[in-house]
């Protein structure tokens, strides 16, 4: 094997003795760009003894849906200080309170980079012996991933209170279905405005952040210290009544917001059209948009295809699958991609209702467009007749990397015709 190599073992049902010949193997490459250990079944104390030379060299771990004795984090915990791990996965493990306060002490003095905690069992009183950790002076941790963990709003005000720390090196944040409500969005603003948070990512997907909470996250969104790049609200129970507030921070200078997730929330045709005005203006930097099943209309999707005629924002992503405007609605995005101002890299209109009376705009829009890597067509009514067309595109196009169509009413005939282009998932 050459270095840097990589060691996967998963579901590893492993003797003592086959995890002595797998350091000794280990040793002798000197570093281990990934090892990955996902599965494995309580990991003894005298296991993860054996293994922690191969935890020292290691730049990425995984212990992924993996059980431990209550020695074997220590264990994890002391070889994350002696050496030189970027990444530790250790989602779906379920971490008892001594666990983690033994993980929580390595994590003072390591060199990690990115740590997946998701779906371990956290809870606020966890955030509270995380919140150190996280404000170490020597901290190097970027990105901390929590989905699935119930830590409410008091987990989150600890973990706000470590971002607004100086030392604190988080820039990616995700709290995915962590049980949050409006209340907590306070405690978020404040650090993200605090001038010492680094916070650049956001994902609040799932959580009740509701119209309450979107209007204190919006104030932030335009605060001149918030750095915010990215935030995800995917079914966040918002209404069309938080769509002035976001339109407010859209329209904001110091707004510097790059990527916005909306989906899965009910704003309608008036909610939709508000974010649309916001997103027209001169200097908005949004190049990502998501706004899958937000009860959009086909004169949303007008609004939508006028901004990328315009190229302000200067979207490179869009996503506005879910939405039932049929072939009339998403056509109007197929004219302005052959617009020489339209940038989009990718659309995403998976289940709009399409039928084969859109085949002929879909492929003068791929063939004319200059920019679209990516077009998805899934769950969608398109039949065999639009297959010849739709390989034949695909294959001419220099641009495009990936037409979706699964789902779609094709019959098994057409397989053969689909395999004839690599571009074209089926």
């Amino acid at each position: 094997m050459s270095a840097p190599a990589r060691l996967g073992i998963s579901y590893g049902n492993l003797s003592l003795a086959d995890y002595v010949a797998l350091n000794y193997m280990v040793m002798h490459l000197g570093v281990l760009e990934k090892f990955n250990m996902y599965g494995t079944r309580c990991l003894t104390n005298e296991e993860a003894e054996i293994l922690a030379p191969t935890m020292v060299v290691s730049q990425q771990i995984t212990f992924s849906q993996c059980s431990f004795e209550n020695g074997a984090v220590s264990v994890l915990a002391s070889a994350l200080c002696k050496g030189t791990c970027k990444n530790l996965d250790l989602s779906n493990c379920r971490l008892n309170v001594g666990q983690i306060q033994s993980l929580c002490t390595g994590l003072h003095s390591c060199k990690l980079k990115s740590l997946n905690l998701s779906n371990t069992g956290l809870t606020a009183t966890s955030c509270a012996e995380l919140e150190p950790a996280l404000c170490s002076v020597t901290s190097q941790l970027n990105v901390l991933e929590l989905y699935g963990n119930k830590i409410g709003d008091e987990g989150l005000k600890k973990i706000c209170e470590a971002l607004q720390s100086p030392h604190c090196a988080i820039e990616s944040l995700l709290l995915d279905s962590c049980g949050l409500t409006a209340a907590s969005m306070d405690h978020l603003s404040t650090a993200m405005c605090s001038g010492h948070s680094r916070l650049q990512t956001l994902n609040l997907s799932r959580n009740e952040v509701r119209d309450e909470g979107v209007e204190v996250l919006a104030k932030a969104l335009q605060h001149p210290l918030c750095k915010l790049e990215s935030l995800r609200l995917y079914d966040c129970w918002l209404s069309e009544g938080c769509c002035p507030h976001l339109m407010e921070s859209l329209m904001s200078p110091h707004c510097s917001l790059v990527e916005i997730d909306l989906s899965v929330n009910e704003f309608g045709q008036e909610g939709a059209l508000m974010l649309c005005q916001a997103l027209k203006r001169p200097g908005c930097p949004i190049e990502k948009l998501s706004l899958v099943r937000c009860e959009l209309t086909e004169v949303v999707f007008v609004e939508l295809a006028a901004m990328l005629k315009k190229g302000s924002p200067p979207l490179k992503y869009l996503a506005v699958g879910l939405n039932k405007v049929g072939d009339e609605g998403v056509r109007h995005l197929l004219v302005a991609l052959r617009h020489p101002s339209c940038e989009l890299e990718e659309l995403d209109v998976e289940m709009t209702e399409l039928t084969d009376a859109c085949i002929e705009d879909l492929c003068a829009a791929v063939k004319d467009s200059k920019t679209l890597k990516k077009l998805q067509l899934q769950n969608n009514s398109l039949t065999d007749v639009s297959v010849p067309a739709l390989v034949s595109v695909a294959k001419a196009s220099p641009n495009m990397e990936q037409l979706n169509v699964k789902y779609n009413d094709f019959s098994e005939d057409m397989f053969e015709i689909f395999e004839t282009c690599s571009k074209v998932r089926y």
